[in-house]
């Protein structure tokens, strides 16, 4: 088989934007980039695609062997290919995003290029395009969480109305009426209210739920009423 004529090479790479939640703050994982160029920056996850893999499976790898992290929430965001956006060679980077309980994978979190979980609102400055792929990620997890519950895999299986309630004002970056809240959540029948509570944060403690999978596919686009409005 021969090659394409006239045809220069494209470096091809994948980055994985990590967002965590620790049941009180938002965060996202980053580390110092182990190459030149901008040797020691803070970058998102990243490395290049394999000759014989294909997206899905050089994102798992990326993750797997710069963070130790697996059988998380991933999903494709978007291709970013601007002549210029790696000052060494033409590089198309194809971004997916993942959605863990930091709680949940916190050991397996390896140090060996110095990852570390930064509040959203306090990320350092990121190399090439990375802060605008971070932007365009926030953009999609709010559109995909008005209509299904990815929210949910930032959370323990078990969690409280006031852990979920911070999580979605942090997604949306705004404030939530809390008694609104309550009842718009309790009303809508997708979570399953446990017998036990959370009573780490005071005496009278906060009753632990679970999301109804099987009601929600049934209830598609409840999570729109969860959005925060200006008007609440």
């Amino acid at each position: 088989m021969g090659k394409y004529l006239n045809q220069k090479p494209v470096l091809f790479a994948v980055d994985c934007i990590i967002f965590g939640y620790d049941g009180d703050q938002l965060k996202l994982l980053v580390i110092k980039r182990a190459i030149e160029p901008v040797k020691d920056k803070w970058s998102l996850m990243g490395g290049f695609i394999g000759e014989r893999e294909d997206l899905d499976g050089a994102a798992k790898r990326i993750l797997l062997e710069l963070t130790g992290l697996h059988d998380v929430y991933l999903e494709q965001l978007h291709a970013y290919g601007s002549p210029d956006r790696d000052p060494i060679e033409r590089t198309v980077s194809v971004v997916y995003f993942a959605l863990i309980d930091i709680n949940k994978y916190s050991k397996q979190i390896n140090d060996q290029y110095h990852a570390e979980w930064f509040k959203l609102k306090e990320v350092p400055e990121l190399i090439f395009d990375h802060d605008i792929m971070v932007k365009a990620a926030m953009d999609k997890i709010r559109y995909q969480a008005a209509l299904h519950p990815i929210l949910f895999e930032l959370l323990p299986k078990r969690f409280t109305i006031p852990q979920l309630q911070t999580l979605y004002e942090q997604v949306y970056d705004s404030p939530i009426d809390n008694r609104n809240f309550i009842r718009k959540i309790t009303a809508s029948g997708l979570l399953i209210k446990q017998a036990d509570k959370d009573k780490s944060s005071s005496r009278r403690g906060a009753f632990y739920f679970k999301l109804d999978k099987n009601k929600h596919k049934a209830q598609f686009q409840s999570f729109l009423n969860f959005i925060p409005k200006a008007s609440e």
